[in-house]
């Protein structure tokens, strides 16, 4: 198993950076792809970032590409949401999640879907002012 805890949300003006940090628990941290989803008030929870348990491959959804970069860093057990650019669309409840996919090749889409993802951290509050 693996817990997992997120930092680093806050309130910025339109145009700002962040950077997310989640920072996991537990064995074997560099064989779970890692993702970011987002929830926004009266919405359901998306997906905006993911990255294979190699680091080796990045997906995105379409309205952060260019703007977010997700990393990870296996040795302090941690993977980063650097988010730029910020707009009051990206006001969410961020999370970040964990799937066991050592040794996995899955197509893309695999990465993207909720349930694909086994554990969830309780999430750090975005909010982009405008």
């Amino acid at each position: 198993q693996v817990q997992l805890v997120e930092s680093g949300g806050g309130l910025v003006q339109t145009g700002a950076s962040l950077r997310l940090s989640c920072a996991a628990s537990g064995r074997a941290f560099g064989r779970y792809a890692m993702a970011w989803f987002r929830q926004a008030p009266g919405k359901e929870r998306e997906f905006v970032a993911a990255i294979r348990w190699t680091g080796g491959s990045t997906y995105y959804a379409d309205s952060v590409k260019g703007r977010f970069t997700i990393s990870r860093d296996n040795v302090k057990n941690t993977v980063y949401l650097e988010m730029n650019s910020l707009k009051p669309e990206d006001t969410a409840v961020y999370y970040c999640a964990a799937d066991f996919s050592y040794g996995q090749s899955y197509s893309g889409t695999y990465y993207y879907r909720i349930g694909t993802y086994d554990y969830w951290g309780q999430g750090t509050q975005v909010t982009v002012s405008s």
